[in-house]
């Protein structure tokens, strides 16, 4: 007997109580649809349906709200304004290692920083000879032609070509450069072309909406949307920077590109990026407005650059200078030297004074300081107030032209090693003779004692003493001898802070030790 045999078979009345069963569920089933669909209430009362009967519309553009503060427009009018003044820059530099898509010199330190190992060395591998061509983009600020761009998208090339939104190539003639902004200037043979208009990059603030506009990878009239996350960044890879920080979306290509606020003006030229994978991090740096068209008028203009000078060495006051120097707080900037035949000299500025406006703009870090100094336009008459001796004071000068080479001769004079006790105690310094000149590429005719080695985990190693920098000054006093620093040292209270001069590299610092 099979297995099938030993199932018990249905009975006739079975299959009739299955059927039944099947189609009072389904009966229920189709009665709590309708039930749901009237909206059937547990009274036995049906609602009616009020909903909107849904009417059937052809798919259209959702309507952008206005931006506050962009005098109505949206978003997308905002792009569709600045898009066609946005254009691609391709470099050709010929021989040499070459340069990265965006200009960036192989070698510089400071674009590896920015850009990342990885992003470098996919195109390391290329042969040392070759004919190298560089991405980046740039705006057309007049109708004439005039393209605003990077220097390190264009300043090495041997051609430079433009492409127009409208898909034209053009060959571009460099106007001028200038590298220490990052800053460069191109035109093209052509009329009647879209611009951007220009804006005051003083007035934006943090937290206001940017679009970043340009060519990242070669992909063209990419806009991305962000913020402005801070204002006056300075991001060690040019002398002068005031950087606007954006996470606006910025990559490789960007470089020269626009960076516009919520109407549709140019705040900043897009210049760079942090990064550690080549890639967009949140994180992007662009020269403000005010600056970049500052030197692009003197480039236009004479083809150069030329930059105020006041001629004082400077630095940041942190809170324990600040108290040193009877400042109330730490918005100000700290004088360490005044160069001789200076306009400061001149004018009477002197070491330890610190700077709170310049030209009737509060001052609160070396880098406001120096930028705002650079752009005053030569012979101009600016009134500085400062503190000295903790006393206001307010000094009119003359501003002089920034020389080509500023560097001041550098250390000091000497013998004996000392290791004074207290808050010095982490310094052994001797007396500055020919053969430590030498080794530490100092001049022996200054005056001075010279640190010959710091002691690890001190307070002046993790202030940044290095070995080979000058004691000039302890607690304001002169220190023109070994036998004048012992002197100074063995009163000094051992409970109390110690202000320091150093004179490193040509450059004067102020420190404070505290026990």
């Amino acid at each position: 007997m099979s297995q099938l045999d030993l199932e018990p078979r249905p009975q006739r009345g079975g299959r009739r109580w299955i059927v039944a069963a099947t189609l009072l569920t389904v009966g229920m089933i189709i009665g709590f649809v309708v039930a749901s669909d009237l909206n059937w209430l547990p009274n036995g009362h049906a609602v009616p349906d009020t909903s909107p009967v849904p009417t059937v519309r052809p798919v259209t553009t959702a309507p952008q709200p206005a931006l506050p503060g962009g005098d109505g427009q949206t978003f997308v009018e905002i792009a569709k304004t600045v898009k066609p003044a946005v254009v691609n820059i391709y470099a050709t530099k010929s021989g040499g290692r070459g340069e990265g898509p965006q200009g960036l010199p192989f070698d510089d330190p400071f674009f590896r920083r920015f850009f990342g190992d990885e992003f470098f060395r996919r195109f390391e591998q290329q042969p040392k000879e070759r004919k190298e061509r560089g991405l980046g983009s740039g705006v057309i600020v007049e109708s004439n032609g005039l393209i605003i761009t990077n220097n390190h998208v264009v300043g090495k090339a041997d051609e430079i070509r433009v492409t127009l939104s409208d898909k034209r190539e053009f060959k571009a003639k460099l106007i001028g450069t200038d590298p220490k902004t990052d800053i460069a200037v191109v035109q093209i043979d052509a009329k009647g072309l879209p611009t951007v208009a220009w804006a005051d990059s003083d007035r934006l603030e943090v937290g206001e909406f940017v679009l970043a506009v340009g060519n990242p990878f070669g992909l063209t009239q990419t806009v991305t949307l962000g913020i402005v996350s801070a204002l006056g960044r300075a991001a060690g890879i040019a002398e002068y920077e005031d950087f606007i920080q954006t996470d606006a979306a910025i990559n490789p290509g960007n470089s020269g590109g626009a960076l516009v606020n919520v109407r549709g003006e140019l705040v900043g030229i897009n210049t760079a990026i942090f990064s550690q994978s080549g890639g967009n991090m949140g994180i992007g740096f662009a020269v403000p407005s005010n600056m970049a068209k500052s030197i692009m008028g003197q480039l236009v203009q004479t083809g150069k650059v030329v930059r105020g000078w006041l001629g004082v060495s400077i630095q940041e006051l942190t809170p324990e200078l600040a108290s040193q120097f009877g400042v109330a707080d730490t918005k100000g900037v700290l004088i360490s030297d005044v160069m001789d035949d200076s306009p400061a000299k001149k004018a009477g500025f002197e070491r330890a004074d610190v700077i709170i406006e310049y030209d009737g703009k509060p001052m609160d870090s070396p880098t406001h300081l120096r930028n705002a100094v650079a752009q005053t336009p030569v012979g101009k008459k600016v009134s500085v107030k400062i503190i000295r001796d903790k006393k206001p004071k307010t000094i009119e000068l003359t501003i002089g032209e920034q020389p080509k080479s500023m560097t001041q001769s550098g250390e000091e004079d000497g013998g004996e090693s000392v290791t004074p006790t207290g808050v010095l105690s982490g310094l052994d310094v001797r007396e500055l003779n020919d053969e430590l000149a030498s080794r530490y590429g100092l001049k022996s005719s200054e005056r001075g004692v010279v640190v010959v080695r710091v002691k690890p985990g001190s307070q002046a190693e993790e202030l940044g003493v290095r070995e080979g920098d000058v004691i000039v000054e302890v607690n304001r006093q002169a220190v023109t001898s070994l036998k004048a620093y012992e002197k100074i040292a063995s009163k000094l209270p051992k409970d109390q802070a110690v202000l320091i001069l150093l004179k490193r590299q040509g450059r004067t610092i102020y420190l404070t030790l505290r026990p």
